[in-house]
């Protein structure tokens, strides 16, 4: 009986089904379906099941560098960034000065990821996190040329694919600085769409070392190369043909990787771009029929045709680690300085960080800095355990450089003229110059945000979406009917419970949903299961609504990826506040952050179901999600004014929030004299108010230093700080100016000439 009904159940129903997903799915190319399979999943997996294991996020590590890591970031990574001068490097060398090559080289700062068997540091990823972060605070430049060679690069490809003998020739040679890589994959017409990168080779017989070899003709032209000038081995992506037979009867192999060392005939370095003011070695590179022996690819022969998911499954890896570390680097450094600087700098008598207009500021840029290093550590964690994170990592760089772009638009905006006039003393205007290059490298903004993090992580996460593809285009039509029917009755089932569960959690404001930790942070546990189960439902709808379709709509799996990624950032904090211990002083940030990332779904969501292809569908969810209306509310000004305080005077919540960032010690250092500044002006602030008050009952408008001192109002110690603390200010707020020769590079125009035209 119960085989009967299962055959009339297929017949029936999945029979009919099937036909009409064949009908509407969409072929995948072979390069999306090899990044379907590259990679890993985790916590993601959990919040689109909207039901989320809450021992799974709590039992990723703890953030915790080793004796040895910490060695490191306190000893040659702060050496480093004291060799540094970011004003030097971006706009008089155009370079990094050799002595700094040197040291990055001479400490292996390029053989972080590399295992100590080969002569690296084997470090883990929150440690090579930690160091990108702390370079990051100093010079972009600087943690470019150590990050790029520990992410996508010959290193981890070879880790992962590369041949014993490849290993052991080129591994210790990269670990000891002798070799310095790059990786070529972006071309003029071909930068995220690989599968028409014109870049191509011919597997043909040529002369190699004086013998005849079976090898590759390849010819390339690729641009945005970064250490391409000057690398001495080219990580080289192409596509690969056989026309000849010569390896089997497969004449298009596809997109396949080569190391090619640079001094190779017919291989062309040297040339650079300049981008954005960013002084990083990057340039094009190019070949023309270069003949290379097939032992060049990485894996050897047999992983010819299998690029794509090697890429893939570097990328997520790298991504992971290499710009949410830039990204939070910058994004602490905006904290620690524009907090000091709107301390210092007094308007009206009053510190400008009192204002409420930068007071708002200052609590998004504290905000953003707690986000993104939570963020930070929580995926490096995962990467840790083991984790090839694909739509995480596209999470992780999507959200990291666009806070980072908030967080250091908010800093230019409070440190005005301070910030927009180059020079020496100005800490803040490279990383500004440097915020387009993060937002368009390791796949551009807009297209992670549009078609990877939901349109990749939707039929990577969901129990049954893959299996119901990979049913619907089984040849064998007995089989994949068996398995279709399966599939479908399962996410009938899936669909049916995250309904119920949605509506019952909406229901009751998320007092139904369960938490797994109790006090301050239990509210935001039970929301954060309450929208995961409203997640899970309305992208399950939608992908069912839409089908193959939803692949063109971009704004609706934009917004759908923004519901996600809010979900995880959240995550992430709550990760982060359990793993401190639950300082109460950071209270104000973990609500100001939390109740931001609650609000941003429901507006989401808001936008969804505003454009619901299916109005009825739509006005269905509406009812389910908002039963009561939008009742997250935007932080409230009394949180967001805690969260300013913090970053205005001395505490240990500052210092965590902004723990990694170089500060310096010289007195030519212009973050050191900041923050002296800073603490002589607080040091001060009672003596200020001595004079005030001593000024407004004798009715003057001011009362010099030594007045007070001989009228008895302070004494002259106090005057001795006062003072330092004036000219320390004055120091802080003065911009830097030039000769105009200087700037014009040649002598320059007198104002008779100007005047005269001649």
């Amino acid at each position: 009986m119960v085989t009967f009904l299962l055959s009339l159940r297929r017949n029936l129903i999945s029979w009919p089904v099937l036909k009409r997903v064949r009908r509407v799915l969409p072929p995948l190319s072979e390069t999306e379906q090899q990044a379907l399979h590259a990679g890993t999943v985790g916590w993601e997996v959990e919040l689109f099941s909207g039901k989320p294991n809450w021992q799974y996020l709590h039992d990723l590590p703890k953030p915790r560098l080793t004796e040895e890591e910490q060695a490191f970031l306190e000893g040659p990574t702060e050496e480093l960034c004291r060799l540094l001068d970011d004003w030097e490097i971006n706009h008089e060398r155009k370079d990094l000065p050799l002595d700094v090559w040197q040291f990055i080289k001479n400490n292996g700062f390029w053989g972080m990821i590399i295992p100590k068997t080969y002569g690296g540091l084997e470090f883990s990823a929150l440690a090579h996190s930690s160091v990108i972060a702390k370079l990051a605070s100093r010079s972009v430049t600087a943690a470019v040329t150590v990050m790029v060679p520990n992410s996508l690069g010959p290193s981890e490809l070879l880790l992962l694919y590369g041949t014993e003998a490849q290993r052991n020739h080129y591994l210790p040679r990269l670990a000891r600085g002798e070799e310095l890589p790059c990786f070529a994959m972006t071309g003029p017409t071909a930068g995220s769409d690989a599968a028409s990168m014109p870049d191509s080779g011919v597997v043909c017989h040529g002369e190699y070392q004086g013998k005849r070899t079976l090898g590759m003709r390849v010819s390339w032209n690729k641009r945005y190369i970064t250490l391409g000038p000057v690398a001495t081995l080219l990580g080289l992506a192409f596509h690969l043909y056989d026309p000849d037979h010569l390896l089997g009867e497969q004449e298009d192999i596809g997109i396949t990787l080569a190391l090619v060392p640079t001094a190779t005939s017919g291989v062309q370095i040297g040339r650079r771009h300049y981008p954005s003011y960013q002084a990083f070695q990057n340039g094009p590179t190019t070949g023309e029929e270069v003949f290379m022996p097939l032992e060049w690819i990485i894996g050897g022969q047999e992983r010819a045709g299998q690029g794509w998911q090697m890429l893939m499954e570097c990328l997520g890896v790298g991504r992971s680690v290499s710009l949410p570390s830039l990204s939070t680097g910058a994004a602490k450094l905006c904290a620690r300085t524009t907090g000091a600087y709107a301390r210092v700098r007094t308007q009206f008598r009053l510190p400008i960080g009192k204002f409420e207009g930068v007071e708002e500021v200052l609590t998004r840029i504290a905000g953003n800095a707690y986000l993104l290093d939570a963020l930070r550590t929580t995926t490096a964690a995962a990467v840790d355990q083991g984790d090839k994170p694909s739509t995480l990592s596209a999470i992780a760089k999507y959200h990291s450089t666009t806070r980072m772009r908030e967080t250091i638009n908010d800093a230019m905006d409070v440190h005005g003229g301070k910030a927009i006039c180059e020079g020496p003393s100005n800490y803040l205007a490279n990383s500004y110059h440097a915020i387009p290059v993060s937002i368009t490298v390791e796949g551009a903004n807009i297209l992670t945000r549009g078609m990877i993090i939901f349109g990749q992580g939707a039929i990577r996460c969901h129990p049954y979406l893959l299996k119901e593809m990979q049913a619907a285009q089984n040849p064998d039509e007995k089989e994949g009917l068996v398995a279709f029917d399966q599939a479908l009755f399962g996410h009938i089932g899936f669909l049916l419970r995250n309904f119920g569960r949605s509506w019952w959690y909406n229901l009751s404001g998320g007092r139904w949903s369960p938490a797994p930790e109790a006090g301050v942070v239990a509210d935001y546990y039970r929301q954060l299961g309450r929208m995961s189960a409203s997640f899970a439902l309305v992208a399950d709808l939608t992908s069912l609504i839409l089908g193959g379709e939803l692949k063109r709509r971009e704004k609706l799996s934009a917004r759908l990826g923004d519901c996600l990624s809010h979900l995880y950032l959240l995550s992430c904090l709550l990760k982060r506040f359990k793993d401190e211990e639950q300082p109460e002083q950071d209270f104000p940030l973990l609500h100001w952050c939390s109740q931001r990332e609650l609000y941003l779904i429901q507006q989401t969501f808001d936008e969804i179901l505003a454009n619901y292809p299916s109005r009825p569908v739509g006005g269905l969810l509406r009812w389910v999600l908002f039963p009561w209306g939008r009742r997250f509310g935007k932080p409230s000004d009394d949180v967001g004014r805690q969260c300013a305080e913090l970053l205005l005077s001395p505490s240990s919540s500052r210092d965590r929030l902004t723990a990694g960032v170089f500060m310096g010690s010289s007195e030519k250092d212009p973050l050191a004299r900041l923050e002296e500044a800073f603490k002589m002006v607080i040091a001060a602030d009672e003596t200020s108010k001595k004079l005030r008050r001593a000024a407004k009952d004798r009715g003057l408008n001011s009362l010099s230093l030594e007045e007070a001192v001989s009228g008895g109002v302070i004494s002259e110690a106090e005057a001795k700080v006062a003072e330092k603390a004036e000219k320390l200010t004055w120091e802080i707020i003065t911009v830097d100016d030039f000769a105009p020769e200087d700037l014009s590079g040649e002598q320059a125009l007198g104002r008779e000439q100007i005047l005269s035209g001649g």
